[in-house]
């Protein structure tokens, strides 16, 4: 339901907050409601979602509402390259999200980012942009879908991304097959076009993808600082194992796309090879003719066959002789076709 806009929020720049019970029940923190002290109210936790396009957000973060505070700064920095840290038993990290398009629109592409700083008992998410992550984790957990830890609700956020583009990552893919068939059957009129936007798609998936792994695979390697619960480092290690293998279907679907392209430009080449052939095959049996027509058309004194019987019946046939002399020629110095 929406605010008034003369509406506060419980803290400022709060997007939404939702307290989770033991059960991992979400319940939304209604407004006016008073907000719980991150790891004060018993076996549940608290998710914060926060817009941070809001300039309140800086005295959240210097209060320490939000988790430690260097940790907290650094990760909600204007930055967008993805990236991750540890800090007394908390993550923080920046990772791509969908950036959902205005008026509620499907998601665009994984160019937005989802800042995030979890801890024990509590997730602190925070977006510049409209990103479509934080919404899906909000309606499942509002339909019921029990979340029993913070660690959960960051692997729902993730994992709805790499769904997504796992997602396009499939369509992208059936594009191709379609091309492919094209291409083996000499049927690949337009599809040169097509080729490109899924080449580029695949190589902005994959590199987000990069970012991500990255990420997830810092945060894996984590353990070894002992500051991380197994629970955390176990969900770490199951994003990344998806995202490593969506990131080779990417850099696959990458190549096959770019070997495509060289084989349709392979196949242009020969067509234009072979009508450049054409024409000049055309070129050298018309222009000897075309000297004969040229030679009798002369307004000059003295002009052969002018007055003989039959003359133009004779100069055509020279014109015709001329043509198959010079296809002779060209037989004979073995011009063929480009072979295929």
């Amino acid at each position: 339901m929406g605010r008034l806009l003369s509406d506060e929020p419980a803290l400022p720049g709060l997007l939404w907050a939702m307290r989770f019970d033991a059960s991992g029940r979400g319940h939304l923190v209604a407004h006016g409601e008073p907000l719980p002290a991150p790891g004060s109210f018993g076996e549940g936790f608290l998710w914060l979602h926060v817009n941070l396009n809001d300039a309140r957000v800086a005295g959240l973060i210097a209060d320490g509402h939000l988790g430690p505070r260097q940790l907290v700064a650094a990760t909600f920095a204007n930055d967008p390259h993805q990236r991750v840290a540890v800090e007394d038993g908390h993550v923080g990290g920046v990772v791509a999200d969908l950036v959902r398009e205005a008026g509620g629109g499907a998601p665009a592409d994984a160019g937005g980012r989802l800042h995030f700083v979890l801890g024990p008992r509590l997730l602190v998410s925070g977006r510049r942009h409209p990103v479509a992550g934080p919404e899906v984790a909000r309606e499942a957990a509002a339909e019921g879908r029990a979340i029993a830890e913070p660690v959960a609700l960051l692997e729902i956020l993730i994992g709805h991304v790499v769904t997504a583009m796992a997602t396009r990552g499939g369509r992208l893919a059936d594009e191709l097959d379609e091309i492919e068939d094209h291409i083996l059957d000499e049927r690949f009129r337009g599809d040169r076009r097509r080729l490109g936007p899924i080449r580029r798609d695949a190589v902005r998936l994959h590199r987000q993808l990069l970012g991500l792994r990255a990420v997830f695979h810092r945060l894996e390697g984590a353990g070894g600082e002992g500051d991380l619960p197994p629970a955390a480092l176990a969900a770490a290690a199951r994003i990344a194992q998806r995202l490593d293998a969506l990131d080779r279907d990417m850099v696959v679907l990458a190549e096959r796309s770019r070997l495509m392209q060289e084989e349709l430009a392979s196949y242009v080449n020969q067509q234009a090879n072979r009508q450049l052939y054409t024409l000049s095959v055309m070129t050298a049996l018309f222009l000897p003719p075309t000297l004969v027509t040229g030679l009798f058309g002369m307004n000059t004194r003295g002009l052969p066959l002018a007055e003989t019987e039959g003359g133009s019946g004779i100069a055509i046939g020279l014109a015709l002789l001329s043509a198959v002399a010079a296809f002779a020629a060209i037989r004979l110095l073995g011009i063929r076709p480009p072979r295929d």
